[in-house]
Formats: C-alpha cells, structure tokens, sequence
C-alpha cells in the first residue's frame, strides 16, 4: 500500500460511517487517500472527519464559485491508481452506469483510467431490484470490481442484503485491485492451510493444533501480486479472504482429492496445511461411550485403544505422478512443501526436500512460543532443491508469506 494512490468516493447512504475506518487504515498502511463525498454524504459524516483521518483535503463540490474543481476532478482523475466508492448507493450506481458527470465523484469516475471498485450498501428491496443489478452487471462489464454486501440487519430495521462488508474485506478488495498486475498476475496458485479431522466417530476426532494463519497469509499474499488463488482449507476459525477460491475440507482424504484436482491446472503449489499423519481405522457409527453397551471393544477397564492406519501422502503422491514419463507436470508446477517439527529441525527437512521432490522447503520448530500453531510470527528456515538454506529472523506471518512469494516468483517458468 506504501504511496498508492487511492481515491475513495462516499455516497449518501447510512453506511458511509464504515468509510472513516477504511480510509484511516488505508492511510496508515501508507497509501495516499484523497476523499470525494456526493452532495448527500456530508448529511452523514463531516468532511472534517475524512481529512483528519486522510490527512488530506477532502473534495465534493464540483460547481464551487472559483472553478479550481474543474482542474481538481481531472488532477484527481489522472494520479489515482484506484478509484474505490464506498459504500456505493443506488443512485451513484445509476449515474456511473449511464456516464452521468453531474458532481465531483461522478466526473472524476468519467475521467480516470483507474480500476474501478464498488460496495454497494442499501435497503435490500433497491439492491435486488432489476434496474440496480442491471446496472451493476453494465458496471462489472466495463471491468469494475464489486465487493457483494452482506445479509444482516439494515438500518430499516428489516433483515436482508444489502449490509456494507466490513473494514477488513473491503481492505482486501483494495490490495486485491492494487495487485492485479503483481509478479503473479496470470498465474494459478494452489494453497492448502490449516489441520485434518481424523473422524473417531461423529462426535471425536484425530487432529493437530494448526491455525490456518500461514496458509491464509500466503493466500492473501498471493492474491495481491495478482494470482488466481485456490485455499484448499482444513477448518479454521478465519475469515475467508476476498478473491480467493475456498474449498473447505476435513479430512486427509478429502484434502487430497482436492489439491489432485486444483493442480491441474496450477503453475504452484504450496502445501502449508498440517495434514494429519494417521487416522483411526475404523470409524464408529455412534458416539463411543465410556462404559455400557457401546463401549469400545478395545477397551479395557479405564484404558481405550485405538487403532491407526496412515494417510494418503499427498506430496508423495504428486511426486510419483511426476516421474511420469510424460513430465509435464512436472515442468510446469512449481512445488513448495512446510515441515513443522520439535526436533533435528535440519535434518528432517532436509530429508522431506528430497523425498518430495520439492522445489523449496518452508521448516519450522513448533515447539518456540513464538513460531508455534497459533502465534502471530514464524521463525522459518528455507531448504533450496540445490542444497543451499536461508536463516530468515522472525517476522510476522504476512512478511513470511510476502518473502516465501518473493523467492518463488524467479523458480516460474516463463509466461
């Protein structure tokens, strides 16, 4: 976000409160945000607002007496990098579909070149009405982007969509904007994150204690460099991120059905999900109690066994389907493998690089508190196929994401 140029247009509407947020995150992210009211959205929210938190002037009259506006909407116009309306009203909409330049936003919206992105926000009878979503689909062909409001409470008191998505969504359909043109722009990447659910029966399960944060920040990192992401989820407690493909799945199984069938078509895979290693034998129909009729027949007394068998190896399977003789895949994708340990950190992921046939290595040792499941930071080590490995500081899992992407840009054949 560091000096992008962004220039955010706040309609008339009750949500126009949700924009103050925005622009002051957008502005502390570093970008450079100049705010546009419509006539009607000072009846909301102050411009006085908007420029403490921008930092910046805030512009809406396009008729004021000395005529500056008519250079300003065409100055603005011109240096932004995207031009976001949020939230978007019926009206606004309306007037963009059809060329209207009756005020500043709808002028500047006529003249720029810039990427376009819209969050609609209103009573859901307007938002489903024919008309707006014609006009929305005219918008959507031009090439505008459009972030889908929420179902919840409206401020009529009724219960429908029509709810403007909050701050951290509509910051992701920013970066996602900003990004279309990244490193990765053109390229299809394979993601998986989070744990396996071994199923005990329906109520117990074989699990381990992965968040998902690595997996999601690598997918939101490569969202915003311009890929087409597909997050191939274990369950997590995280939002999914906007522009990415999720498919959510339990089990090592399903995980491996998934990532067979996304690589197709993939130049990248990153296996950053924590895929159990076993998973019990036999499946119980019926919750296994503790003593009675349903009790385990395993059990003895106060002990229970119980049975495992290994899951399918997914790296290992994509391995042997490369020393295929045809080899396409394997010149095609690119593949990067995470190995979590407690112990002998280097040699195990030394051992796992070649065993997988992976292009990188992502290692780490869960056993720091400040590089475990569920931390904010990562401390990585990163394995190379030709035998070299990067000692990275600690860092936050978003500059991890960002750092891992940097070095698996250049491993990318040639568009």
């Amino acid at each position: 976000m560091l000096d992008r140029r962004i220039v955010i247009g706040v309609c008339g509407g009750i949500a126009a409160y949700k924009a103050v947020e925005l622009v002051s995150r957008l502005q502390q992210a570093g970008a450079v945000v100049d705010v546009i009211l419509s006539e009607h959205a000072e009846e909301f929210v102050r411009p006085l607002t908007f420029s403490t938190v921008s930092h910046r002037p805030v512009y809406s009259d396009l008729w004021e007496p000395s005529g500056r506006a008519a250079e300003l909407h065409i100055e603005l116009a011109e240096r932004a990098e995207l031009l976001a309306i949020v939230p978007a009203t019926a009206n606004t909409i309306a007037r963009l579909a059809h060329g209207m330049a009756d005020n500043m936003l709808t002028a500047v919206a006529l003249a720029t070149k810039a990427p376009m992105l819209l969050a609609p926000a209103m009573h859901h009878h307007m938002y489903t009405h024919p008309a707006t979503q014609a006009n929305l689909a005219l918008l959507r062909a031009r090439g505008a982007v459009v972030v889908e409001p929420e179902v919840g409470r409206l401020a009529s008191g009724e219960v429908g969509i029509g709810r403007l998505p909050e701050t951290p969504v509509l910051l992701g359909a920013v970066s996602m904007v900003l990004g279309r043109e990244g490193d990765l722009a053109g390229r299809r990447v394979v993601v998986t994150a989070g744990g396996t659910q071994e199923p005990i029966d329906p109520v117990r399960y074989v699990g381990n204690r992965s968040s998902g944060k690595m997996g999601y920040a690598l997918a939101r990192e490569a969202r915003d460099r311009g890929a087409h992401v597909t997050l191939v989820s274990g369950p997590v407690a995280l939002e999914v991120p906007f522009g990415v493909d999720v498919l959510r799945v339990e089990t090592a199984a399903q995980m491996r059905d998934a990532v067979l069938a996304a690589v197709s078509q993939a130049d990248v895979l990153v296996m950053s999900a924590a895929v159990a290693d076993y998973r019990p034998a036999q499946v119980a129909a019926q919750k296994i109690k503790k003593e009675g009729a349903g009790a385990a027949r395993e059990g003895v007394g106060d002990a229970f066994t119980l049975s495992l068998v290994r899951t399918p190896d997914i790296l290992g399977e994509l391995a042997a389907l490369l020393d295929e003789p045809s080899g396409e895949l394997r010149r095609r994708l690119v593949r990067v493998g995470f190995a979590a340990e407690t112990s002998d950190l280097v040699t195990y992921a030394r051992a796992k690089l070649a065993a997988k046939h992976l292009d990188l290595l992502v290692a780490n040792d869960v056993s720091r508190a400040d590089s475990g499941f569920g931390s904010d930071t990562n401390k990585v080590l990163l394995f190379y196929a030709n035998g070299e490995m990067e000692d990275l500081p600690l860092l936050s899992k978003t500059e991890v994401a960002a750092r891992i992407w940097d070095r698996i840009v250049p491993m990318l054949p040639k568009a």
